[in-house]
């Protein structure tokens, strides 16, 4: 069970670069009352582990909080077994366990999983309800785990404890408890890697892990997109851990690197000149000067490949404004990416930035750029002031375009083409063609030709 000592250290992480100058007490945001309605602990959780497609997710809790979370994000695997985040797996709690707990129950629903679907691992989640209960999770895994032989791993990430932010630390601390060093890989090599924090979203991995490849770096696992449970069993043998756009798991890394000596590196594959900086992190982290050398010519050959395609859309977005609202690390990985097409973004939300991505968004807008802390309320102001163009945010903003007669991408987890590495770029930038180009955003709150009369 989750308690107060682990929430307390997981938000006073010693690694985050804000906390280093602050006292005993005063690190990351601390939980507050109304945090988790842009989704709680529990959901923050299942989004960091659910891209194990090698795994069945069980939700020990109602019915409702598996409803409210089961896959929404276009997490792509290439697992050519059965692919189990597509089902949906609950223990489904009724009055009659809260009263006499729900132990049996969830003991139960594990033997049905292993005799009916056989996967590689069984996540289970606890809920606000179980938690209260107070069900012995930890027992009834441990006992599940020597009785079927594969790890069944309790997440205690109830969501009355905070929001998605801790919901991920969580998870990385149950898969640090019960995963990592549980295994030995068949083969090691001088340049393998862990990519942290990157769940392949409409299959963004995908886009640089052929460029890896080119240059010889090794991927060993993942958490946790198109990951697998057994290779992040093996991650204490790479030779780095890569967080990708994922601050919520350096505390992770941190103990990694304290318990088998692996060095972190944080990287973001948005935009070109953040994925160059990504590979070139990486491969100095290494340490190898032949490694360095060949990325360097890869890196060569992709960006020019790139800048010649970008050609014709740098000309049609010459003098383009932006305004992003989207939150968390994209508020400055995705402004990256339009500006390196040559959009200037002129606001963006840090609704739920953590303060080293706050930082990073004042980078690279500079000081003239408006960090929004409520961007429900200020984007349609911003629009207004700063004579932006387009508006990039989730599907709940689109009405806002529409009254502002201003182009609009959903750029939140609901889209459907990757934006990540090179070729990510130029999906981006024939998204931002077609929506500059597209006459409903000018036409569509103009008034009916007979009310103009």
């Amino acid at each position: 069970m989750v308690n107060r000592a682990k929430i307390k250290e997981l938000m006073n992480e010693s690694a985050c670069s804000h906390n280093k100058d602050k006292k005993k007490g005063e690190g990351c945001d601390k939980p507050k009352p109304g945090l988790a309605a842009g989704g709680c602990a529990f959901d923050g959780a299942q989004i960091s582990l659910f891209p194990y497609a090698d795994a069945i997710h069980l939700v020990h809790g109602p019915q409702t909080c598996l409803g409210a979370s089961w896959e929404t994000r276009e997490t792509l695997t290439s697992y050519e077994g059965r692919d189990h985040t597509v089902m949906g797996f609950t223990t489904g709690i009724t009055t009659n366990d809260v009263i006499f707990g729900g132990d049996k129950r969830l003991a139960d629903s594990i033997d049905y999983i292993m005799q009916n679907y056989k996967p590689e691992a069984v996540f289970v989640y606890s809920t606000c309800v179980t938690a209260l209960v107070g069900d012995d999770i930890d027992m009834t895994c441990k006992l599940a785990s020597e009785k079927h032989g594969i790890p069944v791993v309790p997440v205690h990430a109830p969501g009355f404890v905070g929001g998605k932010n801790l919901g991920s630390r969580l998870a990385g601390e149950a898969v640090l408890e019960n995963l990592i060093g549980t295994k030995e890989p068949e083969f090691t090599t001088p340049y393998d890697i862990n990519l942290i924090g990157d769940y392949n979203v409409t299959g963004d991995m995908w886009q640089y892990l052929p460029i890896f490849e080119k240059i010889g770096i090794r991927v060993l696992s993942s958490l946790s997109g198109d990951g697998r449970v057994g290779d992040i069993r093996c991650a204490h043998r790479a030779k780095l851990n890569v967080i990708v756009c994922a601050k919520s798991l350096i505390t992770l890394c941190r103990k990694m690197q304290e318990n088998y000596g692996i060095p972190w590196v944080s990287v973001s594959f948005y935009g070109k000149r953040d994925t160059t900086f990504a590979i070139m992190e990486i491969v100095k982290a290494l340490g190898d000067e032949a490694l360095i050398k060949k990325a360097k010519e890869v890196i060569a050959q992709e960006e020019a490949k790139l800048e010649e395609a970008l050609q014709e859309y740098k000309a049609l977005f010459a003098g383009k404004k932006a305004v992003l609202n989207t939150g968390g690390n994209k508020a400055w990985s995705i402004a990256s990416g339009l500006q390196d097409l040559g959009i200037e973004v002129v606001a963006t939300s840090i609704r739920k930035s953590t303060e080293d991505d706050i930082a990073k968004a004042r980078e690279y807008l500079g000081e003239n750029g408006l960090l929004m802390k409520a961007p429900a309320s200020e984007q349609a102001k911003a629009i207004d002031e700063r004579g932006a163009h387009i508006l990039l945010a989730g599907g709940r903003s689109l009405y806002t375009a529409i009254k502002k007669k201003i182009s609009f991408i959903d750029v939140n987890q609901e889209k459907k083409v990757s934006y990540g590495g090179y070729g990510g770029l130029l999906n981006l930038a024939e998204d931002l063609k077609h929506a500059f180009n597209n006459p409903v955003f000018a036409n569509v709150s103009k008034k009916a030709p007979w009310e103009a009369e």
